[in-house]
């Protein structure tokens, strides 16, 4: 029974159905006609005007935005535990050409305007150090909390005041927008890019950068190309895309995702690390614990000397929920 990771799970029917539909001669690269109605489909998923790129990768999708906000000799604020720091191999400093990652502290892996000021504010305003270019958040941060509009109306403020871009990290954002229950707006409001996440969430090889300025879309474009990411026949990413859009098959993925993570929640008591807001439970367990949990057919990530992590996927059994939940109620 499987609660390592949502990357693991399988590609939902509809995305097969999708990039089968899409296997007809047409234009490469962006230009074949499954790709021009990106941006019509995330307009109407964000409520405003933006320009949609496809992406084979998270890493990708994350590292581009960021290019298109930072310059060479600039910074980005990210929390000490992001995922752009922690895990993807120095990614962000190749293609940002040396730009270079400040890092932040915050309770939940969630960055604050103050953790932010801790930051930036010793910093002299010269030459002789690193300027912050960009603030990144990661919505749901890496120990799955969420992220409440307001909470990032206030970073956006703060990145506004300062003339810094404001990128998020949407790797579990479906997961976020379900847990908050509003809309995709709110929770990525005030952003000026946004790599929504769809691997974890059903998809195949296809991940979006979303930027609200087209400008910083255009910039981008370039540096996908440069990079080895715009792919000939682009128009099995976006059938991707277009296919979990298509009547909010993102959002019904997650929450059955998120249910799943309740489910186990609910019988983790004081064990819980931190709240659970999207599909990642953090456990207290000692590896004794671990293995009597492994005994019973689950698997998982250890997560330090006296922790687990589980995380649920949007075709996680709902017996295998329940099941687990009773074998962590059992320690």
């Amino acid at each position: 029974m499987q609660f390592l990771s949502d990357n693991a799970a399988s590609v939902h029917p509809a995305v097969w159905e999708a990039m089968k539909a899409a296997d007809a001669p047409d234009a490469p690269y962006d230009g074949d006609g499954v790709s021009q109605r990106l941006d019509d489909a995330f307009g109407e998923v964000f409520g405003r005007e933006c320009a949609a790129l496809w992406v084979a990768t998270g890493t990708a999708a994350n590292c581009l935005a960021l290019s298109a906000l930072v310059q060479p000799h600039g910074g980005v604020v990210c929390h000490r535990e992001a995922h752009i720091e922690q895990d993807e191999c120095g990614a962000p400093g190749f293609y940002l050409h040396g730009a270079k990652l400040m890092l932040a502290e915050g309770e939940s892996a969630k960055l604050t305007p103050d953790t932010v000021r801790a930051v930036i504010d010793p910093i002299r305003d010269d030459v002789h150090q690193v300027q912050p270019h960009a603030v990144s958040i990661t919505q749901a941060s890496e120990y799955g909390c969420s992220y409440r509009p307001g909470e990032i109306a206030a970073i956006a403020d703060l990145a506004k005041e300062r003339g810094l871009g404001l990128h998020m990290d949407g790797a579990r954002f479906a997961n976020a927008c379900a847990f908050l229950g509003g809309s995709a707006a709110e929770a990525a409001s005030a952003v000026d890019a946004l790599s929504f996440g769809f691997v974890k969430n059903g998809g195949m090889s296809a991940e979006a950068i979303i930027f609200f300025d087209r400008e910083l879309a255009d910039i981008a474009r370039y540096r996908r190309k440069r990079a080895g990411h715009l792919q000939s026949k682009g128009r099995y990413l976006a059938a991707q895309l277009l296919a979990m859009l298509d009547k909010d098959l993102w959002l019904a993925n997650a929450r059955a995702a998120n249910g799943a993570a309740q489910e186990v929640a609910g019988a983790a008591g004081d064990r819980l690390m931190h709240p659970v807001e999207a599909n990642e439970i953090f456990l207290k367990c000692t590896p004794q614990e671990r293995d009597a949990v492994r005994a019973q057919g689950f698997d998982f990530y250890d997560w330090g000397e006296g922790a687990a992590r589980l995380v649920t996927a949007w075709n996680t059994p709902q017996d295998h929920a329940i099941k687990l939940a009773k074998a962590i109620a059992s320690l």
